[in-house]
């Protein structure tokens, strides 16, 4: 495979048609080596319009996001150089690789211990020095070093926990899908002030959920 030809095919095929036309973004992603951060088992697939599974980690249904969603969620999140940066759920480190060269800083949660060890070792090996992976939960996000400018849900969850909400600063930004198959809607929920929120509905999708996240209760009449 000519790896660089197949990177912008992804990119020029898959990414941009997307809307993805912040010219800083399409560099990044140009730039960053996905394949890097893809298991070894499924290197093929380092640029395929399709979820890539993180098999390896032994947890079933945990994959990297379609290319083209990283990249769309990226360029929503509009991060500046001076923003810190919380993302739940760290895969394979991939996306924190990406947020880190447009962040201060980052700090990414992962429940699943290899798939910690995985980001850990991506984000070392491509020489990503500010991005932190922590091996938690991160449903609650990290009250401890709050508030963000950005958090970001790499996968779904059927709606946003408030307490994810009220660890955004004012101006800050979380970028989560929401919602329940077989539609999903990207949404990017802004804090105006201390007390108002707006969300806006970027774009319809579907991706897995995160590790751990609890359903809604049904409840039978």
């Amino acid at each position: 495979m000519n790896t660089e030809q197949a990177r912008f095919n992804m990119i020029e095929q898959q990414i941009r048609p997307w809307d993805v036309l912040d010219l800083g973004v399409l560099s990044l992603l140009a730039m960053v080596r996905r394949e890097d951060f893809v298991p070894a088992a499924y290197k093929a697939l380092a640029f395929v319009d399709c979820e890539v599974p993180l098999a390896d980690s032994g947890h079933d249904g945990q994959c990297m996001l379609v290319p083209r969603v990283e990249a769309r969620l990226l360029q929503e999140a509009h991060v500046q150089r001076h923003e810190r940066v919380l993302e739940i759920g760290a895969g394979s480190g991939f996306m924190a690789a990406l947020l880190a060269h447009r962040a201060q800083s980052v700090i990414t949660l992962e429940c699943v211990p290899a798939l910690a060890r995985m980001a850990a070792d991506n984000l070392k090996r491509a020489g990503v020095l500010n991005a932190s992976v922590r091996e938690m939960d991160g449903a609650r996000g990290l009250a401890s070093e709050a508030p963000f400018d950005v958090i970001l849900l790499s996968g779904s969850v059927p709606e946003v926990p408030q307490v994810l909400l009220d660890q955004l600063k004012v101006g800050g930004r979380l970028l989560a899908i929401v919602g329940q198959e077989p539609v999903m809607h990207a949404l990017r929920i802004t804090r105006l002030s201390d007390t108002t929120l707006q969300t806006d509905s970027l774009f319809d999708t579907v991706a897995p959920r995160l590790h751990g996240v609890a359903e809604p209760t049904r409840f039978a009449f």
